[in-house]
């Protein structure tokens, strides 16, 4: 598979993030750029990082107008719980028939056993739906460019 370059329109989707709540990315936009953190799984360590750094710098990206949306194909009760343990207060959504991966092109057929997670990916999404940056990891022990991804934000204001 390609993946998502960046020029390219980013697909839209709905994903639950609680029971009866939905986000959608096309709604999300309509308030400003979207940062969307692809990640494997919950309570991975290497996951856990990543998204605590992405919760450290919330507010910088909120500075600038941008929000920040976790995906991984877990389900929202296992979201719930981890972002309970974390402190995270941006949504993460549950990809759990795995449309969305596909979609992004940001697929991992085999990860330890488990079939068909997301891989470690970023895109930043322009308010136009367009993708400005995008950034994909076949190895999900590797954090993605922080610096890379607030700058490509910032190049947005």
């Amino acid at each position: 598979m390609t993946r998502l370059d960046v020029g390219s329109e980013a697909p839209d989707f709905t994903l639950l993030e609680a029971p009866g709540k939905t986000v959608t990315l096309s709604e999300e936009l309509q308030k400003g750029p979207v940062v969307l953190v692809f990640y494997p799984a919950d309570f991975s360590s290497v996951c856990q990082e990543e998204l605590c750094r992405f919760r450290d710098v919330l507010a910088d990206y909120n500075d600038m107008g941008a929000n920040v949306l976790g995906i991984s194909v877990d389900g929202i009760f296992s979201h719930k719980a981890f972002k309970e343990v974390n402190d995270i207060q941006f949504p993460l959504l549950s990809d759990w028939e795995k449309t969305v991966i596909r979609s992004y092109e940001v697929v991992h057929p085999d990860l330890a056993g488990m079939k068909d997670v997301a891989k470690r990916a970023v895109f930043v999404i322009d308010v136009d739906q367009t993708v400005v940056y995008a950034w994909v990891s076949d190895n999900p022990g590797k954090l993605p460019p922080f610096d890379e991804v607030k700058m490509a934000v910032e190049k947005l204001q």
